[in-house]
């Protein structure tokens, strides 16, 4: 019998990251209960919970790593309780999903799905345009951490003005961006950027009061968490012309169903959670789950990142 730690992947592992894992690791599971008795860690995706029933499951089990940043799955008391330790790749979807962030705000401040769907019709371009011309137009970051402040540089180098509400920190991590509070950033913002976790206290933190206080014709771009927008508020400014735009990789519910209203609005772009997606930001979220799955079998540190709970 291998001697190799036993990994156990809780989704389909595609093939392409094989050479991660070759004579360091035995893979299990990759989507079903297969081996997770006897398996030393578990590299988990987004969706399968883990709690304490999973983990009485898995008496071997030392750490579970996840392909991703969030522990939206995850019951850490119960892992903490378990004996498991949690860890998460925070650095890896980092370029890619600010990159994304960058491609929405492009994309719905410009108007492309429009002016493409009138060129797919033989049509002219409007000669009154929409675009917004981002020079000197103001950003705010809904919370400002590595890929927020990756956004911010880009921003910067187009000429806007970049602000930041977050109330984790006191300094502004990139020069030029002044720290101002969420009600000031809604009001002054001409692209509003979400870039918060998914907490009790952030949950629909975009809403009907929010939104109403957000600057008219202001965008609004969310690569973060689902939950921190309720879309049935943002349809209604939307419809009503009080917002001029949205960009959405996430969506409550992941997929939204076919027919959802959001789909179906010229001015909202919705890519089904594929920021971080990137040939490059994929193979970086399995590579550092796996290191990070492995350091801690071999007693060195992962990339554990300390878990929020208000």
């Amino acid at each position: 019998m291998s001697d190799l730690p036993v990994l156990f992947v809780d989704h389909p592992f595609p093939d392409v990251y094989r050479d991660l894992v070759d004579g360091r690791a035995t893979i299990c599971g990759s989507g079903g209960d297969d081996g997770l008795d006897h398996a030393n860690a578990v590299i988990a995706g987004a969706t399968r919970p883990w709690n304490a029933a999973a983990f009485g499951l898995a008496p071997q089990l030392t750490v579970i790593s996840r392909v991703g940043v969030g522990y939206d799955n995850i019951d850490v008391t119960a892992a903490a309780a378990a004996g498991v330790i949690v860890c998460n790749t925070p650095t890896a979807p980092m370029v890619s999903t600010a990159e994304h962030t960058m491609a929405l705000l492009f994309a719905v401040t410009k108007h492309l799905p429009h002016q493409i769907d009138r060129a797919h019709q033989g049509l002219p371009g409007e000669p009154t345009g929409r675009s917004l011309e981002l020079d000197g137009r103001v950003l705010g970051l809904v919370g400002i951490g590595r890929i927020a402040s990756r956004v911010a540089l880009a921003a910067q180098a187009l000429g806007m003005y970049v602000i930041a509400s977050d109330p984790a920190i006191d300094e502004a991590p990139v020069a030029g961006v002044e720290l101002v509070d969420l009600a000031d950033l809604l009001a002054r913002s001409d692209v509003v950027s979400l870039h918060a976790p998914a907490l009790p206290s952030t949950t629909r933190m975009i809403n009907a009061d929010t939104l109403a206080a957000i600057k008219p014709g202001a965008y609004l771009i969310n690569c973060a968490r689902g939950v921190l927008v309720d879309h049935d508020a943002l349809l209604d400014v939307i419809d009503r012309g009080h917002l001029a735009g949205a960009g959405l990789d996430v969506t409550d519910p992941e997929p939204l169903p076919a027919g959802h209203p959001l789909l179906d609005r010229v001015n909202v772009i919705v890519t089904p959670h594929v920021a971080s997606a990137s040939v490059a930001g994929r193979r970086r979220l399995y590579e550092h789950s796996i290191e990070n799955a492995l350091a801690v079998l071999a007693g060195r540190s992962a990339s554990i990142v300390p878990v929020p709970t208000t």
